[in-house]
């Protein structure tokens, strides 16, 4: 019988669409079909107009002059769109202030925008964009990592989190590694790129279909570029072609620019940009320098431990901080590190500003202890995965993370037993060495990495989330909250969570758009707390209502309030049944109200950032995964041939859409460390712009054998939604376990004798370079 983690008591399953059970995702007929209705595929109105951004070309200058006479005279345009016509702020940044929609003086990356033709055509206002005369001063660029931290250039001040004396722990450790590896950025790569479409309303209001996760913030920023307050801007958005997080801050800009162009001339205006430019002018994922010196003792535990990341952050803040303080979070992944001290370094580079992306920092954070283990282990030449377990957290005194939090759910050493077991570990190890000694060009490598994640926006004001429920008198449901859908699966799960509270199918509710018109002030659908939030939101909207019509049906028959019970799509009261649709009826008959809206916010979170301690997150998330690779020493080519998951979604709400979140986020986690490449030319240009020269995993990269199983005992020690856990951002950082089976392969292409200094992402050009190296080449 499930169990609502709210106290209520369990309840019955027997309708369609109950929590804990298989539901296909609400639109996967539609997605199939190709009949699912995304902004660009909206009826475009005959007076529609189509804007294009124009970059700057350079890295960093000062804008002498932009001669914008010859744009303005070009066939079909409408308006030209310049720092100048702005009438409320050139701001588009989440907080501070330091996101011009358009340059004005000063140009700091390849790709920021400068102006915006709005024309009757897309082609008519590319054509116009060109006729710009520019006019640059250039400047010194700095463009990446070491460069910024030879200037000292940064976005906010280095940040240190602590815990016991670091370098007392090292010099008393009895071994000693040091290393670095760099890691790469990511870019998001959605299959829907940024558009916005806005629509001209009267009283200088104006409405805005913007694909993005945070339709609270898109309102925010359009009625602060407008000069107008909140209530004049309505953000709407149904669904996503793909987020991943750069759907976050990023869509604020283009919705901007099409609301100003609307007001403006009074026409709805559309923007959409290409792949291209949408890959130069939006953020990735930020790349990383990993700088560490360990001690441990002769089972590899570790008693000491410095470490320094360095993160490119391009040209704003952005959500930097919070990013980065979440690498430094999850550099304990799930080990104990009594001693540590890790430094952090946010650099300002003249590149576009990095942002949020799925596991927002976490995943670097994460990648790097899983290389020192694994560096620990080969030069103790002992089983890395027994070096991981002897490091785990434990009981007292082995359970504080360096942010001050108590690890208190910790199923890290039962996930690893588990997928040992089920992936035949020992067996595997065996065989893989085997291969080996048998084949002198073609290598394998295993690798068995855990993942633990905190779960909660780490600025705790994010940690709410509101929702509308509607019953109508024919017992049909409206349903609609803060939350957004990307693809992964919220709106299906939310509206389980109110079938099962009404005890009626899931047919019944009807699933809406997301709409600031409708829930305001809502937080980014991120962080994995979608169904956390929204879910727990829908459910007291629908409590509420419950509860009203419970007191009316006691009234009306003289009954008591706990004689009647919700079940199966009936209403029993004492002796009597009535259908859902029966109770609502009479109760619209009786004058009960049958709308509500519901709210939630996370309890028991709290942190002081100044000091880098307290309970940021409510719980974690934990799996484990095993990879097996193949590498072709000769070229640096490879095969992921097998991969084994075990994982903990708690109580899930719907186990095959988390299954679909772990695999794919495994392989998007996979594609980030193997062959998704940015690459910047000295010039500060991205290169990979493209699917052509940008490599995302094909079908054809997928690991031969795929298993993947859900943890059984899982179940949220916390109060969360039906106990249930998140699951959009943990199983990305699974993928580790590819990275540390590649250096693996490449330590046996150099029989063990040298531990690869490999850095991610690990391309073929990567694997052949780092093969050549423990070979003793160049």
């Amino acid at each position: 019988m499930p169990d609502t983690g709210t106290g209520k008591g369990p309840m019955t399953s027997d309708i369609k669409g109950a929590v804990h059970t298989d539901l296909r995702h609400d639109s996967a007929h539609k997605h199939v079909a190709g009949s699912a209705v995304y902004i660009d595929d909206l009826p475009e109105p005959k007076n529609l107009l189509h804007i294009y951004v124009a970059m700057s070309t350079v890295p960093r200058a000062r804008l002498e002059g932009m001669d914008l006479s010859a744009v303005r005279a070009a066939k079909g345009v409408a308006c030209v769109l310049t720092a100048a016509d702005i009438p409320g702020h050139n701001d588009v940044s989440p907080f501070a202030g330091d996101d011009p929609l358009f340059a004005t003086d000063l140009v700091e990356y390849v790709g920021q925008p400068i102006f915006a033709v709005a024309a009757d055509s897309r082609e008519q206002a590319i054509a116009a964009a060109g006729l710009a005369d520019v006019r640059y001063a250039e400047l010194p660029a700095y463009l990446d990592i070491d460069a910024a931290l030879a200037a000292e250039s940064k976005i906010e001040s280095s940040q240190i989190m602590a815990q016991g004396d670091s370098e007392q722990g090292l010099s008393a450790s009895k071994h000693r590694v040091s290393g670095s590896f760099r890691i790469g950025g990511q870019d998001h790569f959605y299959l829907e790129g940024q558009i916005a479409f806005a629509t001209p309303l009267e009283d200088g209001d104006v409405h805005v279909y913007s694909s993005t996760q945070h339709p609270s913030e898109v309102q925010h920023l359009v009625a602060h570029v407008l000069g107008r307050p909140t209530n004049a801007v309505t953000v709407e958005v149904r669904r996503m072609g793909g987020g991943f997080g750069g759907k976050e801050t990023h869509p604020a800009m283009f919705a901007a620019m099409a609301a100003l162009a609307a007001v403006k001339t009074g026409r709805p205006a559309k923007l959409r940009l290409d792949r291209d430019d949408d890959m130069v002018m939006t953020g990735k994922r930020h790349d990383f320098r990993y700088d560490y010196d360990v001690g441990c003792d002769d089972t590899g535990r570790i008693t000491g431990l410095n470490v320094t990341l360095a993160s490119r952050c391009g040209r704003s803040t952005d959500l930097s901080p919070a990013i980065n303080d979440r690498a430094m979070f999850h550099v304990d992944n799930c080990y104990y590190l009594g001693d540590v001290r890790i430094d952090s370094h946010r650099l300002k580079t003249h590149t576009v500003s990095n942002t949020a992306f799925r596991g927002f920092g976490g995943p670097q954070g994460m990648l790097g202890i899983e290389v020192v283990l694994s560096t620990i282990a080969h030069k103790l030449g002992l089983d890395p995965v027994a070096v991981r377990e002897a490091n785990l957290y434990g009981g007292p005194g082995r359970n504080t993370t360096p942010f001050g939090m108590t690890v208190e759910d910790n199923v890290a050493p039962q996930l690893i037993a588990g997928l040992k077991e089920s992936a035949d570990y020992d067996a595997r190890v065996a065989s893989v060495r085997a291969f080996n000694a048998a084949n002198p060009y073609l290598k394998k490598g295993l690798a068995l990495t855990p993942v633990k994640f905190g779960i909660s926006f780490t600025t705790t004001h994010l940690n709410q989330a509101g929702a509308l429920v509607h019953v109508y008198a024919d017992g049909s449901v409206h349903l609609n909250h803060g939350g957004t859908e990307m693809g992964q699966g919220l709106f299906v799960k939310v509206a389980q969570v109110v079938a099962e509270e009404f005890q009626i199918d899931i047919d019944h509710i009807k699933i809406t758009a997301t709409t600031t018109a409708k829930v305001p002030n809502t937080s980014a659908t991120a962080a994995s707390s979608g169904s956390d939030l929204n879910g727990m939101a829908a459910l007291d909207a629908a409590r509420r209502i419950k509860a009203r019509l419970s007191e009316f049906l006691a009234e009306k028959y003289d009954c008591p309030q706990d004689r009647i019970t919700f079940r199966a799509g009936h209403v029993y009261v004492e002796n009597r049944e009535f259908s859902f649709a029966d109770v609502a009826k009479q109760a619209y008959l009786g004058r009960v109200s049958l709308s509500s809206t519901g709210f939630y916010k996370t309890p028991k979170i709290h942190y002081d950032r100044a000091s880098h301690k307290g309970r940021p997150f409510l719980y974690f998330c934990y799996g484990a995964a095993m990879s097996e690779v193949t590498i072709d020493t000769l070229t640096g080519e490879y095969k992921v041939d097998r991969v084994d998951i075990l994982h903990d979604c708690g109580r899930s709400l719907n186990p095959a859409i988390d299954m679909g979140q772990i695999e794919g986020g495994f392989i998007q986690g996979m594609g980030w460390l193997t062959t998704e490449e940015l690459v910047f030319d000295e010039k500060g240009r991205l290169r990979t712009h493209a699917p052509s020269t940008y490599k995302i995993p094909a079908c054809s990269d997928r690991p031969a054998e795929m298993n993947i199983a859900l943890y059984d005992k899982g179940r949220n020690v916390e109060a969360t939604i039906h106990r249930s856990k998140a699951v959009g951002e943990p199983p990305f950082m699974l993928a580790n376990s590819v990275f540390l089976a590649l250096a693996d392969a490449v330590a046996a292409a150099g029989d063990h004798k040298v531990w690869p200094n490999l850095n991610a992402p690990a391309t073929p050009e990567e694997v052949l370079k780092a093969v050549m190296a423990v070979r003793g080449g160049n």
